[in-house]
């Protein structure tokens, strides 16, 4: 069986020229020497650990504004990571960015681009988008053409986290585009223990839904590892997530010791138990 890594971050160029002056640009320090990256950098790391291919994506900051830079932006991203995996077609793939999603055009137009003409194997979405009071969960009813297009594409699309994932079960968008394959980073964060609680409560909160469906909806989303392989988490995980459902993530380059130090033997513990079902 392939071992796939489905949350793996790329820093093109011109971030990366900034953020060694900076160190600002993206939020949050990298170890040393993952800066400036390259495909050559992750590949070693992946021969290390035993990973065959990774899923490229962009860390989930959204681009906050409406504008042709930001469609720009993302469309640049997108070529940067595509030309990657022409260039390393059996280690690579990539998920794509969208420009600010209250651009329902320019995001469309991005969805059609990447997985039509980059072969993209999906899109990444954040939690939510926009500031303060303006700012939209992505179930709101605004972004429903989006979810629309990737539910008619069978599309695979990673997301941030528990918060966004039960305002897709509660609102039933979840339930409305089945096809659409949702990856929660980060074992979905509180999932496997707020499910329930969220299940009990949304029928006083308005939900239609009954909490054996709430339930259900929660477990058929897929569930990464990335930054969350602590041994009673996975157990809690593996029996609350649909079989199957239940990926690798790394999150390299943001991690070093730790992918050497805990990741390594967590690999190893979740293969096996895998091999054993």
């Amino acid at each position: 069986m392939p071992v796939i890594d489905v949350h793996h971050h790329y820093f093109p160029p011109e971030l990366q020229q900034s953020k060694l002056q900076t160190n600002q640009d993206i939020g949050w320090k990298t170890p040393p020497g993952h800066l400036p990256w390259s495909p050559e950098l992750s590949l070693k790391a992946m021969d290390e650990l035993g990973i065959d291919t990774s899923i490229l994506s962009y860390p989930a900051i959204p681009l906050g504004t409406i504008s042709e830079e930001n469609r720009r932006a993302a469309r640049a991203r997108n070529e940067f990571a595509s030309d990657i995996c022409r260039k390393h077609p059996t280690r690579f793939g990539f998920f794509a960015t969208l420009p600010f999603l209250d651009d329902i055009e320019g995001c469309l137009e991005e969805i059609a681009f990447a997985l039509d003409n980059l072969n993209a194997d999906g899109v990444s979405l954040a939690s939510s988008y926009g500031q303060g009071q303006s700012a939209r969960y992505i179930g709101d009813d605004a972004y429903d053409p989006i979810w629309r297009e990737l539910n008619q594409r069978g599309a695979v699309v990673p997301n941030e986290t528990f918060k966004a994932a039960a305002h897709l079960v509660v609102t039933g968008r979840k339930r409305q585009y089945p096809n659409v394959k949702i990856i929660l980073a980060h074992m979905g964060g509180t999932v496997s223990s707020m499910a329930a609680r969220t299940a009990v409560l949304s029928n006083y909160m308005g939900c239609t839904l009954s909490p054996e469906e709430i339930l259900d909806d929660f477990k058929s989303f897929y569930f990464e590892t990335a930054l969350s392989a602590y041994g009673p988490a996975l157990k809690a995980m593996e029996e609350f997530a649909t079989p199957g459902h239940l990926l690798w993530g790394s999150d390299f380059p943001g991690q070093s010791d730790y992918y050497h130090n805990v990741l390594v033997p967590v690999l190893t513990s979740v293969w096996s138990r895998i091999d054993s079902r």
